[in-house]
């Protein structure tokens, strides 16, 4: 090559370097050693014009060509020969590369199959040393535990040796103090109970060991697991013949230690011993049956109390019992013998009816001993608990149980007495007439029962509260129950319809009234122990009040008829009404008393059925008091047809008599009194009767009298001549047959009377006395006010307003003291107007509008009267 060309064909040739070096007149390459002279900075033309050597380069490539030309042209035959070698050496490489890549494949194959046949090997080794090692190590723990068994079932040996020991020992003993034999024996006694229970129990849980380990499980929980999943399945023990000779051994410690266990539970619930029944229940958890047993031990008791039930209830025992204790009841007859009898006869009822009672008493006693075992095995499961886990026994059990011990044993005793009472009713008409009418006496056994096991259980059943399961157990009674309540709700309406049986022509009076409280009162009485039943019987006794209440109603009269009071004598109406009304009465009155008696609870319910007795009894009443003040006052309001403003000679004034409306109302008063009043034979309300009409009379006749008008010294005297002969006709009014005591009792009414007293004296005072509060003390201010405006020629009030006199009397009684006086000073107000207006004389009505406005202030307790 020419040297021309040399520096092309270096490796390192770099064309933009030696553009570079062309440009700047530098050799290319560099060479080493030798410093990069320094740009000048003037610009100096380079050696070699760059033109020139572009051209040069141009010409060399152009040669290069050429000469790369005539190489391909000469040896164009050569090289397609070389080419064609390639392709074929190619394939030559390809063959050898796959050759290559399967010599690869077989050596590692090789090398596999040989490393993995010799780790089987091992690993089988390793796997065959693991297992005989864990058989070696169970083996060595089976041995342990077996050696350990045989140490516990010796001492367990010993002690039943030693309490058989004990009994001739005891007997040596007889002639020591009794107390130095209950302190020292009984202290002994119990240690050796406590170790025997002590032992048992970890003679439990080593056979509970030995049998896991027997099973091929973990003989205790720090198993390793990664030890048992290399090793795969295990190994029995049981086929191992070392270890299968002792099995039949294990089987009998086993069989031997269950059939202690099961003792110690029998005995610790029979007795109620918490301690040796604790142990029992370590002994069966340790072998790991602590469910399976509180599951059968609560079965059981479930079925026995159940099984007893249906024993208590079956007629066919109870006829065999009865014939057996009296052989004489039986068929006299001696060819022919009858079927057992399933109903007593009349002379056998009595009885059949003990031996049902017997029966049931019996039955309540094993019912109090199996629910106290519940609730005594219940409260040990409570509080043991697992030493290692610390689980509480209940909850271990609970994994097999749906509910606790005690709600089992509740819901079965609860099934199965409503079966069995629901079957012996439906089959046995005795046994319905029994349970149905001795009901009481049947629940009283249900409450001993309650009683008995309230110390030991949680159970509740008093007045106040009743725990659930009591409920559960009395609604289980509720046949019984319903056919008590008919029986009792049947007395009542028998006696209710006794009372009515007569209808309006003999309607029913004191006596039934009485009755039927009584009635009801024995009714509640009988069920009074038991505070669910007496709340059921008030409710069907409030169903026979509304029966009584819808007769009573029927035969009631509300006609004119019943309210008139024309006479001589009652209507036929009155007579009824007033018959009914006793009768409601008397029954109200005893009835009410009962609250005395009974809880709040139980007169909560009577309370609406006794409150519309009373108000029937008011709906026959008012209207017939009120009939009498309209009767009384409308004779009092003749008044007012008298004139009293006449002028007569005093003597013969004073011996006149009273006047003929005074006599009137005599005369209505002894009739209301001897007719009316003595149908309603009701002493105590009636003396209130009397007093509130005594109090209306006078009151009205008071006012009456106050506002008679014109009244002169005569019609003064007549007003006291009446006013005397009222106090007599109401002195007889209110005299009683049966009062001790002479005269009436004036004090009773009070106010009103002294007003009638003080009326007399004010007719008589001297204008200037009118204001005097002292000159009339006892009379209302409205009295005084009507008197002072009857002496002057002031109008009274209801004259300014039109009124008659029986409506402006009304218009007061319904108002009050205050709005009255009102009305008096707007009637002097007025006059006085009037008195300016039409140019009167004011002098003439001055005294009295002073006298009048005094009045008004002492009423008012304004100063300055």
């Amino acid at each position: 090559m020419s040297a021309d060309f040399v520096v092309f064909a270096q490796p390192s040739f770099d064309p933009n370097e030696y553009a570079n070096a062309i440009l700047a007149g530098e050799p290319y390459p560099p060479q080493s050693g030798k410093t990069k002279p320094a740009k000048s900075a003037s610009f100096e033309p380079a050696s070699e014009d760059v033109s020139v050597a572009i051209s040069k380069l141009t010409f060399s490539i152009d040669d290069v060509e050429k000469q790369v030309k005539n190489v391909v042209t000469t040896h164009h035959e050569e090289l397609l020969v070389q080419a064609a070698g390639v392709t074929e050496l190619e394939g030559s490489l390809s063959s050898v590369s796959n050759g290559l890549n399967e010599l690869d494949l077989s050596l590692e194959k090789y090398v596999s199959r040989t490393f993995r046949s010799t780790l089987q090997t091992h690993v089988s080794n390793l796997e065959r040393l693991q297992q005989a090692s864990d058989i070696l190590r169970r083996m060595s723990r089976f041995v342990i535990l077996t050696r350990r068994l045989e140490i516990q079932l010796a001492e367990m040996n010993k002690g039943e040796a030693s309490d058989t020991a004990d009994t001739p020992k005891s007997k040596n003993d007889a002639d020591r103090p009794l107390s130095t034999l209950t302190h020292t024996d009984s202290a002994l006694g119990n240690a050796d109970e406590d170790e025997k229970e002590r032992t048992i129990s970890k003679a439990a849980l080593t056979v509970a060991e030995l049998t896991a380990l027997l099973d091929n499980g973990p003989t205790d929980q720090r198993a390793d697991t990664e030890e048992e999943s290399n090793t795969g399945k295990r190994v029995s023990l049981t086929s191992i013949k070392a270890v299968a000779a002792h099995l039949p051994y294990i089987d009998a410690a086993r069989a031997r230690i269950t059939t202690d266990m099961e003792t110690m539970v029998i005995t610790g619930l029979t007795t109620l011993n918490q301690s040796l029944l604790a142990s029992s229940l370590q002994t069966a958890h340790n072998l790991r049956v602590l469910p399976e047993l509180v599951q059968n031990l609560v079965t059981d008791l479930s079925d026995a109390v159940e099984s007893r039930i249906r024993s208590a209830f079956d007629i066919t025992r109870i006829s065999k019992e009865v014939v057996a204790k009296d052989p004489a009841s039986a068929s006299p007859g001696v060819l022919y013998k009858s079927r057992v009898r399933t109903e007593p006869t009349n002379v056998t009822a009595p009885q059949w009816t003990a031996a049902l009672w017997n029966s049931l008493e019996s039955l309540i006693e094993e019912m109090a001993d199996c629910c106290v075992k519940v609730y005594t095995l219940e409260k040990v499961l409570k509080l043991k608990r697992d030493t290692v886990t610390q689980i509480v026994f209940l909850d271990e059990a609970m994994k097999v149980l749906e509910n606790k011990p005690s709600a089992i044993f509740w819901a079965s005793l609860g099934r199965s007495l409503e079966k069995q009472a629901r079957d012996s009713a439906k089959g046995s008409s005795f046994l319905q007439q029994a349970l149905s009418s001795g009901y009481p006496r049947l629940l009283r056994l249900f409450q001993s029962f309650f009683s008995k096991i309230a110390v030991e259980t949680d159970t509740v059943y008093t007045q106040a509260q009743q725990s659930p399961e009591t409920v559960i157990v009395l609604r289980a009674l509720s046949n019984f129950e319903s056919l008590y309540l008919s029986r009792s709700s049947n007395r009542l309406n028998e006696a209710i319809g006794q009372a009515f049986s007569g209808g309006t022509r003999s309607p029913p009076g004191m006596a039934e009234g009485i009755n039927i409280a009584r009635t009801v009162a024995n009714e509640l009485d009988s069920a009074k122990f038991d505070p669910l039943l007496v709340r059921s019987v008030a409710k069907y006794i409030t169903r026979s009040m509304e029966l009584f209440l819808s007769r009573a109603d029927s035969i009631t009269t509300r006609e004119r008829s019943a309210v008139t009071l024309v006479g001589p004598a009652a209507t036929a109406q009155q007579v009824v009404n007033g018959q009914l009304a006793t009768c409601l009465y008397h029954s109200w009155y005893r009835l009410q008393k009962l609250q005395d008696e009974y809880p709040e609870g139980v007169m909560s319910i009577l309370k609406p059925g006794i409150t519309n007795i009373l108000s029937a009894f008011e709906h026959i009443v008012d209207p017939l008091l009120a009939a009498i003040r309209r009767e009384v006052g409308a004779i009092i309001a003749k008044l007012h047809r008298m004139d009293f403003g006449q002028t007569a000679d005093p003597m013969s004034a004073m011996s006149g008599g009273p006047s003929p409306y005074m006599k009137d109302v005599a005369e209505k008063l002894s009739f209301i009194k001897e007719e009316i009043l003595s149908l309603l034979n009701v002493p105590d309300v009636s003396r209130q009767w009397i007093i509130s009409i005594v109090k209306y009379v006078i009151n009205t006749f008071v006012l009456h009298a106050s506002i008679a008008k014109p009244l002169s010294e005569s019609g003064k005297l007549q007003l006291t001549s009446d006013m005397t002969e009222l106090e007599f006709s109401l002195s007889a009014f209110m005299s009683d047959k049966t009062q001790t005591k002479r005269g009436v009792d004036w004090d009773s009414i009070g106010d009103d009377y002294r007003a009638l007293r003080a009326m007399r004296q004010l007719l008589f005072l001297d204008n200037t006395m009118l204001a005097s509060p002292k000159h009339t003390i006892g009379l209302p201010p409205l009295i005084v006010l009507h008197h002072i405006l009857v002496r002057s020629p002031i109008p009274l009030p209801h004259t300014l307003h039109g009124w008659a006199e029986a409506e402006y009397v009304k218009w007061v009684n319904e108002h009050s003291e205050e709005e009255a006086w009102t009305l008096v000073e707007s009637d002097l107000t007025h006059w006085e107007k009037m008195t300016e207006v039409e140019d009167g004389d004011p002098a003439a009505a001055a005294e009295y509008i002073q006298l009048a406005r005094a009045v008004l202030d002492n009423a008012a307790g304004r100063p300055g009267a």
